[in-house]
């Protein structure tokens, strides 16, 4: 399963890696793919389409979810 997330805030390298982390952190996710020129997250996973969970892990790296996809 895929799902897609766009995220607002993001500015650098070291945003990308803080989210990347904090949602691979999340059981039932498998790969987590970020651009950080759109914003958009790419969740992979039996857990990727766990908006809550998501939502949570993006917030815990001090960002926002603006959409899902």
């Amino acid at each position: 399963m895929t799902a897609t997330y766009t995220v607002k805030g993001m500015t650098c390298g070291h945003c990308v890696s803080s989210v990347q982390e904090e949602v691979g952190a999340v059981p039932g996710v498998t790969g987590v793919r970020v651009d950080l020129a759109t914003g958009m997250v790419v969740v992979e996973g039996d857990a990727a389409d766990d908006h809550a969970a998501i939502t949570a892990a993006v917030e815990e790296a001090g960002y926002q979810v603006v959409d899902r996809s």
